[in-house]
């Protein structure tokens, strides 16, 4: 086919398709057919062979050549409009690329402006609880009320409420501030801290109120624990976790490998939001971990980490016998697995207490929807300056289990060494179908158990021995939101805060209804 006849035909089509009229009639795209020469006569044919009586596209010589029919001025005029068609829309389409690249420009240049401002987020979770105390024996009934016949009472309460606003800052710079309004008359100081991203060896550095790299189940966000409370260990030696400090975190490139050091004032400035004091009463914290095993293929239903961490302190131990303002850290204390008024297990402040170490031991095991998880903590105090001053020695730790019913799984973080967020398959709803009847989804479902021993009883000192045991039923409804059950069996012996009973047994059952933005 001759190239110009080519030309011709795609311009035609292409005019046709974006809305110009077509400038070759019906009988001129007959012509514009494919004709093809006999390989062995070399004469033409094709379906659509012209009329003896038409002009031939190919000469007898199969040259080509261009046929007498576009010779015609009339051809010549609508070639000239193709030609001119084309030029129109060429036109158009450099203008519309120019268009394109302006508004391209435009986002690189605000997304440029953006990167040289703040940047602010606003978060929030909702914790609502509901605690039974069901059975209390009399010396459990003086550790809460100081009244043999007076029973701990059933409560209503929020347990958090929470807001949260953080971002970046230009600097590879980050901030956090965290407050919690659980009572509301005296709002609660959580995160609030600046800090630096994008160190070498994949390390950020944070300075102000954060957690203590110590006990797995405190750096695990409260919106992904399994139980609605922490556990004794957990609590009792890392009371609180967060405390004011400079801390650095960092990890591997892989992520199988992270670690978390620093150094922390040990009082609690939540309410305060100040230290004020001669003694500095300071603390170094270590945490390391690993995930020797991680199945990537899975989306990461298969996971085992190990942990270790550790801490050495110097609380003041004459701080409340001298004229400062410091109070003396050396005390360790925790509630019964729920919201009690007061602490359950608790050595008071130690007197003398002049250091004190803390040797902790992590563990995760998950497969599928199933996990494994525990930790151990060993923590010795050594006295000065009293009339007994023998060292002591606490510890404590725990063990759970845990299975989804419906197939999920807990994810894990591997950067941070952490369970992460359950994302139920489907989730909870219950709505009306257009054609009559109810839709509906379940949700996810968790049940878990645990098993809990603290001992914060040594020489002089009769904080209690603790063993308790909680079933737990977790109803996620959402990736967002769900309902935790528990229900708890405890016996404390050896406290003094029971006299004239060594202690007692108690049943407490516990609903917590959760949601977080």
């Amino acid at each position: 086919m001759n190239h110009s006849l080519k030309a011709s035909a795609l311009a035609s089509a292409l005019a046709g398709i974006l809305g110009f009229a077509p400038t070759l009639s019906a009988d001129q795209f007959v012509l514009a057919q494919p004709v093809l020469s006999d390989v062995q006569t070399g004469q033409p044919h094709s379906d659509f062979a012209p009329r003896a009586d038409e002009p031939s596209l190919i000469e007898a010589d199969g040259e080509g050549e261009s046929p007498e029919l576009f010779d015609a001025p009339e051809n010549e005029a609508a070639a000239d409009e193709t030609a001119a068609t084309i030029e129109e829309l060429t036109e158009k389409l450099e203008a519309l690329q120019s268009d394109w690249d302006d508004f391209q420009e435009g986002l690189d240049k605000k997304a440029a402006a953006a990167k040289k401002k703040p940047s602010t987020s606003i978060n929030g979770r909702v914790h609502i609880d509901n605690w039974n105390f069901a059975e209390t024996d009399p010396g459990i009934n003086i550790i809460e009320n100081g009244d043999p016949n007076h029973d701990p009472e059933d409560r209503w309460t929020f347990r958090r409420l929470r807001m949260e606003m953080k971002g970046d800052v230009p600097g590879d710079m980050f901030w956090r501030m965290q407050i919690d309004f659980n009572r509301p008359s005296t709002p609660e100081i959580k995160d609030a801290y600046i800090g630096w991203a994008a160190l070498p060896g994949n390390n950020r550095l944070i300075l102000g109120n954060q957690k203590r790299p110590l006990g797995l189940d405190h750096l695990n966000s409260s919106r992904f624990n399994v139980f609605a409370e922490r556990p004794l260990a957990v609590e009792s030696f890392n009371e609180d976790a967060r405390r004011f400090g400079l801390a650095m975190y960092g990890h591997n490139d892989e992520e199988s490998i992270g670690w978390a050091y620093g150094i922390y004032n040990l009082e609690n400035i939540n309410t305060s939001g100040r230290f004020i004091g001669d003694a500095l009463q300071m603390g170094g914290y270590a945490r390391i971990w690993a995930s020797p095993w991680y199945d990537e293929t899975s989306g990461g239903r298969g996971y085992w980490h190990l942990g270790l961490a550790g801490a050495v302190a110097k609380p003041d131990g004459d701080g409340e016998t001298d004229l400062d303002d410091n109070n003396n850290e050396g005390r360790f204390r925790t509630r019964p697995l729920a919201r009690s008024s007061q602490r359950w297990l608790n050595t008071g402040r130690i007197e003398g207490a002049d250091w004190y170490e803390v040797v902790a031991f992590e563990s995760i095991f998950n497969v599928g929807s199933l996990q494994i998880t525990g930790e151990y903590f060993l923590t010795p105090m050594q006295r000065d300056n009293v009339a007994i001053d023998d060292d002591l020695f606490f510890h404590g730790g725990y063990v759970y289990v845990s299975y989804f019913l419906t197939g999920e799984f807990n994810p894990y973080k591997r950067s941070n060494g952490v369970l992460d967020r359950v994302k139920p398959f489907e989730n909870f709803f219950l709505v009306d179908r257009c054609r009559g009847g109810c839709g509906w989804g379940l949700g996810a479902f968790q049940v878990a158990a645990r098993y809990d021993h603290l001992d914060l009883s040594d020489s002089n000192i009769q904080g209690g021995v603790a063993d308790m045991a909680t079933l737990g039923f977790n109803w996620h409804w959402t990736a967002y939101s769900k309902v935790q059950t528990n229900l708890i069996w405890g016996n404390i012996e050896d406290n003094a805060a029971a006299a004239p009973f060594d202690g007692g047994d108690f049943m407490i059952w516990g609903m917590r209804y959760m949601v977080d933005f």
